[in-house]
């Protein structure tokens, strides 16, 4: 495992194409965003995604799974956007929040039976360039925040450490904050349901 530091006012382009090697060889890496650290996959990869799931418990048929993208227009590409949500989009992203869009056809067929998705697009340099060079979005889930020293996952030499048999790159960003992004379901986007309160405000 290797850790790399990336300054989000200063990118290191070789750090970040390092990073996405990692990426298109399948690997998981840990990457900084606008709340907590993601665990993040190519997600065209399916047996990087079946990776990430294991890691995390999670079932892609059944738990909100989030894609990482560069901007609205990569974004357009794997979800479906209508003008109505475009505005809404435009409004607070890049930010601290996942929206719930429906799901579009471009999606690996691990996804088949999926017909929403999240959709991040962080207000954070680094996690937006990794979408960027890779060439598609990254799907993403956060780092477990442990309940008997949450402060630790802050800091990414501690996840280095937690995650030392899970991941292949740490990208040391700096420290987190410890709040989650604010979920929003915006399949209906004329009445966009707020599905967990984070530190965005909608």
């Amino acid at each position: 495992m290797k850790v790399l530091t990336i300054y989000d006012t200063n990118i290191n382009e070789r750090h970040i194409a390092e990073a996405v090697d990692a990426l298109r060889d399948g690997y998981i890496v840990i990457y900084p965003t606008d709340t907590v650290y993601g665990l993040g996959v190519d997600a065209l990869n399916k047996k990087a995604i079946e990776n990430l799931c294991r890691l995390k418990g999670l079932d892609p048929n059944k738990n909100l799974l989030s894609l990482v993208c560069s901007g609205l227009s990569q974004a357009s590409e794997y979800v479906r956007i209508d003008n109505t949500a475009f505005s809404t989009l435009k409004n607070y992203l890049p930010g601290p929040f996942t929206f719930v869009l429906p799901a579009s056809t471009r999606l690996p067929k691990i996804f088949k039976n999926r017909k929403t998705i999240g959709l991040r697009i962080p207000d954070n340099t680094i996690a937006r360039r990794l979408a960027e060079e890779l060439g598609n979005p990254l799907l993403s889930s956060s780092v477990d925040i442990p309940d008997a020293d949450p402060e630790s996952a802050a800091e990414p030499e501690n996840l280095a450490v937690t995650y030392a048999n899970d991941v292949a790159v740490v990208i040391d960003g700096g420290r987190s904050i410890l709040e989650h992004s604010t979920i929003v379901d915006l399949s209906d986007p004329d009445d966009p349901i707020v599905l967990r309160e984070g530190i965005g405000e909608l």
